[in-house]
C-alpha cells in the first residue's frame, strides 16, 4: 500500500498560507491497496454521503473483476479533515485516452452515478472555491494526470449538495429517473407516482401475463440461484442488443465474474448487488440487478426475453412493479431506475435527480481534453434530447459496426 501525503506550505508564503488555514482538511493521501481499507471505508460510509456505487462492497468486486481484466490503475483519494477524522474518500481510476491521462470515478458505465463519498458536515464547509482546491491538490497527490473527469454526478444527495458538483460543465447527457416508496405500501406508492392510465395497462398486462401460469418473484440467495439468473440475464440482453445493433456492454466474461462475486456474501454480512427473476415454470421471462445503499435501492439492469409468448404482457414491467411493492416492505425509502431515458421509466417514477458532468484540467494538456470533452458532453446531450438525432445515430452506429474489413 501506498500513501502520498499533500504537502503544506510555508508560513511565510502568507496568501497561501490563508487559503490553507481556511481549508476544511489538513491532509490528502493516496492508497492503492483496497483491501487495507475495507475497516475504514465501511465504518465511513456508514454515516457518509454515499451512493450504491462508491459502496466498499461494490467497488472491490468489480475492480477484482473487470478491473483486473482491464488492468485499471487504481487510486484511493483519503481527506482528513482538520479533526483528524476522514471527510471525504474518493474512489479513482487513471485513465489513458487519446493522448490524455485523467482520473475519474470507478465504474464507468456499469455505474449509474458517480460521486465522492463525504462527511456531511464536511461536504457542507466546501464551496466551488475549496472544492476546486481540494480536488488540484488530490490530482497533484496522484501525480502525472491532465485532468479529473467526473461524469453523471448527482446535484444533491441525501438532501447535502455534492462538492465537485459545484463545479459542472453543464448537465450530464441523461437524466435519472427515481420514485420515493410509502413505507409498507408498494401499491400506494405506484397508484401516486403512476398516471392512472398506466396503471390501467399495467393491470390489463398482469392479467393477461396470469393466463401464462403461476409465477413467482425470485430473489438469488444462493450460487446456483445466481448462476441461473445471471445466465438469463446475460442471454437476454445479448438479444436485445443484437436486436438494436448496439455493442453488448455485458458480453465480456468478467461481468460475469463480477456479477457472481458481487451477489454472494463474503463473509462480512453484506453483498454489494442483488439479482431477481420473475419465473414463469421455473424459467427466467424477465430479471433485475439492483444495488442496496441504506435506504436506496438502485437499478442497475433489467432485461426480459424477447422469444417469450409473454412478452406482449411487457413481464419486466410487471418484475418492476412487484419489486416496488417489495422494497416498500422492506422499508426501502428511495427506489431509483438509474441513468438513461426509456419509456419505462417516465411511467414508474414521478421524480429525477439532476445529474452533471465536471471536468477540471490540471494541466495545459488537460485544458484542451476538457474542451473536447465539454464538446462531447454537449454534442451528445443534443442527440439525445432528439429523438430523431437519437435514432439516426443508432441507424449511424449499427452502420459502421456491420462494415465489412475490406470496406475500411
Amino acid at each position: 500500500m501506498s500513501a502520498i501525503a499533500a504537502s503544506t506550505p510555508a508560513v511565510s508564503d502568507a496568501p497561501l498560507a490563508g487559503r490553507v488555514a481556511s481549508r476544511p482538511w489538513v491532509s490528502i493521501a493516496i492508497e492503492t491497496d483496497i483491501a487495507a481499507l475495507a475497516e475504514r471505508w465501511r465504518l465511513f460510509e456508514a454515516t457518509a454521503l454515499v451512493t450504491p456505487y462508491q459502496s466498499y462492497d461494490w467497488v472491490r468486486p468489480f475492480i477484482e473483476t473487470i478491473g483486473a481484466t482491464h488492468g485499471m490503475a487504481l487510486r484511493y483519494a483519503l481527506v482528513h479533515g482538520a479533526d483528524g477524522k476522514l471527510g471525504a474518500l474518493l474512489p479513482l481510476v487513471i485513465t489513458r485516452r487519446s493522448g490524455f491521462r485523467f482520473a475519474e470515478f470507478i465504474g464507468g458505465k456499469h455505474a449509474n452515478y458517480h460521486m465522492g463519498i463525504y462527511a456531511p458536515a464536511f461536504a457542507a464547509q466546501l464551496d466551488a472555491r475549496l472544492t476546486e482546491q481540494l480536488l488540484t491538490e488530490i490530482g497533484t497527490a496522484i501525480g502525472g494526470l491532465d485532468a479529473l473527469a467526473f461524469v453523471n454526478q448527482p446535484v444533491i444527495w441525501q438532501g447535502v449538495a455534492n462538492p465537485a458538483a459545484r463545479l459542472a460543465a453543464g448537465p450530464s447527457p441523461s437524466r435519472a429517473y427515481k420514485l420515493a416508496l410509502i413505507a409498507g405500501d408498494g401499491d400506494a406508492t405506484l397508484k401516486r407516482s403512476m398516471s392512472s392510465h398506466a396503471r390501467k395497462k399495467l393491470k390489463n398486462k398482469h392479467r393477461r401475463f396470469q393466463d401464462f401460469g403461476p409465477s413467482v418473484l425470485t430473489r438469488a440467495t444462493t450460487p446456483g440461484e445466481a448462476a441461473r439468473i445471471i445466465d438469463a440475464l446475460l442471454t437476454q440482453k445479448a438479444q436485445r442488443f443484437r436486436a438494436m445493433g448496439l455493442p453488448d456492454p455485458f458480453a465480456e466474461p468478467a461481468m460475469r465474474a463480477f456479477l457472481e462475486r458481487a451477489t454472494m456474501d463474503d463473509g462480512s454480512g453484506r453483498s454489494a448487488i442483488e439479482l431477481y427473476a420473475l419465473d414463469l415454470d421455473g424459467r427466467a421471462v424477465a430479471t433485475y440487478v439492483g444495488a442496496r445503499q441504506g435506504e436506496r435501492f438502485s437499478g442497475m439492469a433489467t432485461s426480459f426475453d424477447m422469444a417469450s409468448e409473454t412478452v406482449k404482457t411487457s413481464p419486466g414491467e410487471l418484475l418492476l412493479a412487484e419489486l416496488i411493492r417489495l422494497k416498500a416492505r422492506e422499508g426501502v425509502a428511495v427506489f431509483d431506475l438509474g441513468v438513461g431515458e426509456a419509456r419505462y421509466k417516465t411511467t414508474f417514477c414521478d421524480d429525477q435527480d439532476d445529474l452533471v458532468d465536471s471536468f477540471l484540467p490540471l494541466t495545459f494538456k488537460g485544458r484542451v481534453f476538457a474542451r473536447i470533452a465539454r464538446t462531447k458532453r454537449d454534442l451528445k446531450r443534443r442527440i439525445k434530447r432528439s429523438p430523431a438525432a437519437l435514432k439516426l445515430a443508432y441507424r449511424v452506429s449499427g452502420w459502421l459496426r456491420g462494415k465489412r474489413p475490406e470496406d475500411d
